[in-house]
């Protein structure tokens, strides 16, 4: 876990249910505040840092054990990785309890693995489904798969972790092995 325990995340909004974000039935969990703004976003309400509002990581929890049909959580924003200590808690939490985590970032798995920032590997090694990189509207294709453009790419990070014996989530990612395994956990079908 996390050195630092935040207890409260800044949201803009939760959706209960939703079979859009990820497979299965998701509560939608989306972080307020977002560096990217990336032209044609579908949320620009969640790109100011000061905007939505504080939320207890438990209350999360518990607004998803409240309802037994959901298969994970999906984290998206803004850009969850920009509070990455709080949502990499809310994303240990959740697998804590069964359920599997998507996470949406506008930052690609390379820039992520090389990054120094508390809390972004922790919520990388807490992810199952990765969707990285921008929405670039030129690139938009409403038929792909929990995307909005072809150049995002969906990770099943599990997958490479459980590939990687030396990656625990008490242990940093070495960017050279990372980047040599993840073409083989990138897929562009639906996720299993």
């Amino acid at each position: 876990m996390t050195d630092v325990m935040p207890r409260i995340v800044r949201l803009a909004g939760i959706v209960d249910e939703s079979v859009v974000d990820g497979p299965g039935v998701r509560l939608v969990v989306f972080a307020q505040g977002c560096p990217h703004r990336c032209p044609g976003c579908h949320n620009p309400h969640t790109w100011d840092f000061d905007g939505g509002a504080g939320v207890g990581i438990n209350q999360i929890l518990l607004r998803a054990e409240a309802n037994p049909i959901l298969s994970g959580v999906t984290l998206s924003g803004g850009e969850p990785f920009a509070q990455a200590p709080g949502f990499a808690r809310l994303a240990q939490e959740a697998r804590l309890r069964g359920l599997s985590v998507v996470t949406y970032t506008g930052y690609t798995w390379e820039q992520l693995v090389d990054s120094p920032a508390p809390g972004v590997h922790d919520l990388l090694l807490a992810t199952d489904i990765l969707i990285d990189g921008p929405f670039v509207q030129a690139l938009a294709d409403p038929g792909l798969a929990y995307r909005g453009s072809r150049n995002q790419r969906m990770i099943r990070v599990q997958d490479h972790v459980a590939a990687t014996p030396a990656h625990s989530l008490n242990s940093r990612f070495s960017p050279s092995s990372c980047l040599m395994c993840v073409a083989s956990c990138v897929t562009s079908s639906v996720p299993r």
